[in-house]
């Protein structure tokens, strides 16, 4: 499991994911779902590349977005996530998951 940047509960989050071989097929569709644990039964958020919260960079990268409207409903901690390609029958895992840690930000309440 890799580990990311933090998410700041609140505020947008974005990361680039750089793969050493090429996963992220053109054309091709991905979908994550954001939880506490592998074992949560809920979902902290959704991203899918058909919403653009998932953008396709090249073959071997893509962007996540998580927006500040699912960060907030986050708690200090961590969360997990991997991505699936979902434009296949049976959808392909891509074999890699994230722990992103999760904080608590000085400045916050601003909108």
């Amino acid at each position: 499991m890799a580990q990311g940047p933090a998410i700041l509960i609140g505020y947008d989050y974005r990361v680039r994911l750089e793969a050493d071989v090429a996963v992220f097929a053109e054309g091709a569709s991905f979908i994550a779902q954001v939880r506490l644990k592998p074992s949560s039964p809920d979902v902290a958020a959704v991203l899918s590349s058909t919403t653009g919260e998932i953008e396709r960079v090249s073959d071997t990268s893509i962007d996540l977005h998580i927006p500040a409207t699912s960060t907030n409903g986050m708690a200090p901690g961590s969360v997990v996530l991997d991505v699936v390609r979902d434009d296949l029958n049976p959808p392909l895992h891509l074999g890699f998951s994230l722990k992103i840690p999760v904080q608590l930000p000085v400045t916050r309440g601003l909108s």
